[in-house]
C-alpha cells in the first residue's frame, strides 16, 4: 500500500435504553357537551380539564381528576373525548403511526355492562401488541349501585355476571361504587412514590385521596367490607379499609386471568410488560446480526446481552438502612437459554422472578407464664 489510510466506524452497541412508557394512561370516554372531541389531548397535573373536556360534568373528567390527585405532581396521561369515534376506534386512532402514542394503560370511563364488552377489551389489547408492537392493558369502569332500585344482593348478582367465565388477562374491571373508583386506583398505580411492581393494596404510602361518597342500597344499607371482599373474590378491583385504622386503601388490582394463571394481579403483568418492551427492542436490533451465532463465545455474550433488562429491573436501593427491592429478584445462572432451531432461527427463554410481597400477615402471640421473678 503506497499511502496510509484510516477508517473509523462508530459502533452502535444498543446500550442506550428505551423511553419508558410506565405510569401513563390513555383515558377514553364521553366528555361534556362542550368538549373538544375525537382528538388526543395531552394531560398533566396542571391541565385545565374544563377547557378540553367540557365545563359540564362527565365521567371522563371525573376519572382524570381523581387520577391526577392520586398520582401526584408528575401525572402524565392522554384523553380522547368521544363523538364519532367508538372506544375501539379511538384506541386504534391513538396507537397508529399518525399519533404514535404508547400508554401503559388504556382506561374506558363509560361503564361496561356485558361480557361481550369484556371480550372486546381483551381483543383490543391483543391487537395493540400484534398490530403496533405495543403492550397495553385495558381498565374499564362498570356501574356502581343504583340506590333507587337495587339491593346489595341485586347489585352483586348483576355485577358478577359481567366477567363471569371470562379469561381475559389484559383486562381489569373497576366498579364505580364511589363514582370515581377507576380514576382513583389508576392514579394510585401511576404514583412515583412506589415502583410498578407494587400493588395498590399497599398501606405504607397512605390512603387513597378524594374517593367519592360511600354508597347505600335501596334499603339504605351501607357498603361493607363483606361486599367489597365478595367483589374482589369475583375479580373486580375495589377499595378497602381496616377496622380501627384510619383511611381507605385498596385491594389487589385484579385482572381476569384464568384460575392458576400468572397474571391474576396487575403488578405481575406490569412487570412482565416492562421487561418485554425492553427485550423486544434488543431482539429487533439483532435481526441478521451474525455476531449472534451458536458459538460458545457468542452464546455467553448474548446471554448477558439479553438479560440486561432483567438486571436493570432487579436493581434496588437502600434508604436509611432499609433495603428497597427492585422490580424482580436478581437473575441467576440458567435464567436464560438460547436455542438454535435452524441456522437462521433462534429461540430465547428468559425467567424473571417477582419479589415477595406480604398481602396476608399472621402473628401468633402467647403469654409466657413460666418466667419467675423480676
Amino acid at each position: 500500500m503506497a499511502t496510509g489510510k484510516i477508517t473509523i466506524i462508530q459502533e452502535n452497541t444498543a446500550s442506550g435504553g428505551i423511553t419508558g412508557v410506565e405510569r401513563t394512561t390513555m383515558y377514553i370516554g364521553t366528555g361534556g357537551a362542550s368538549a373538544i372531541t375525537d382528538v388526543v389531548h395531552t394531560i398533566g397535573a396542571q391541565t385545565d380539564l374544563d377547557a378540553i373536556l367540557g365545563e359540564e360534568d362527565s365521567d371522563l373528567k371525573t376519572q382524570i381528576a381523581a387520577a391526577a390527585l392520586n398520582a401526584g405532581p408528575n401525572f402524565t396521561a392522554w384523553a380522547i373525548a368521544l363523538d364519532s369515534l367508538t372506544w375501539e376506534t379511538a384506541v386504534e386512532f391513538a396507537l397508529d403511526a399518525a399519533n404514535d402514542l404508547y400508554p401503559e394503560k388504556v382506561a374506558i370511563t363509560d361503564a361496561i355492562t356485558t361480557g361481550t364488552e369484556v371480550d372486546a377489551l381483551q381483543a383490543a389489547a391483543v391487537a395493540a401488541a400484534n398490530t403496533f408492537g405495543k403492550f397495553i392493558t385495558m381498565h374499564a369502569a362498570c356501574p356502581g349501585i343504583d340506590p333507587a332500585t337495587q339491593t346489595w344482593a341485586d347489585y352483586m348478582a348483576a355485577t358478577k355476571a359481567i366477567n363471569n367465565g371470562k379469561a381475559c388477562d389484559r383486562v381489569a374491571i373497576i366498579p364505580q361504587l364511589h363514582g370515581n373508583n377507576l380514576g382513583v386506583v389508576l392514579g394510585r398505580l401511576d404514583s412515583d412514590a412506589v415502583s410498578i411492581a407494587d400493588t395498590p393494596m399497599r398501606v405504607r404510602t397512605g390512603s387513597v385521596i378524594g374517593l367519592g361518597a360511600a354508597p347505600v342500597d335501596s334499603a339504605d344499607q351501607p357498603l361493607t367490607m363483606a361486599h367489597l371482599s365478595e367483589l374482589s373474590d369475583a375479580r373486580f378491583s375495589v377499595p378497602g379499609w381496616y377496622t380501627e385504622f384510619d383511611g381507605i386503601y385498596w385491594a389487589d388490582h385484579m385482572l381476569l386471568d384464568a384460575a392458576g394463571g400468572d397474571f391474576q394481579v396487575y403488578e405481575n403483568m406490569r412487570v412482565m410488560d416492562y421487561i418485554t418492551r425492553r427485550v423486544r427492542v434488543l431482539m429487533i436490533r439483532k435481526i441478521a446480526d451474525r455476531s449472534l451465532n451458536s458459538s460458545k463465545s457468542s452464546t455467553a455474550y448474548h446471554e448477558e446481552f439479553f438479560m440486561e433488562p432483567i438486571r436493570t429491573a432487579a436493581k434496588g436501593t437502600t434508604i436509611n438502612g432499609e433495603p428497597k427491592p427492585g422490580l424482580v429478584k436478581p437473575p441467576e445462572k440458567g435464567d436464560i437459554t438460547i436455542t438454535w432451531e435452524t441456522n437462521t432461527a433462534v429461540q430465547l427463554a428468559i425467567l424473571a422472578a417477582p419479589v415477595d410481597c406480604p398481602k396476608k400477615i399472621t402473628t401468633r402471640i402467647a403469654l409466657d407464664l413460666t418466667r419467675l421473678g423480676a
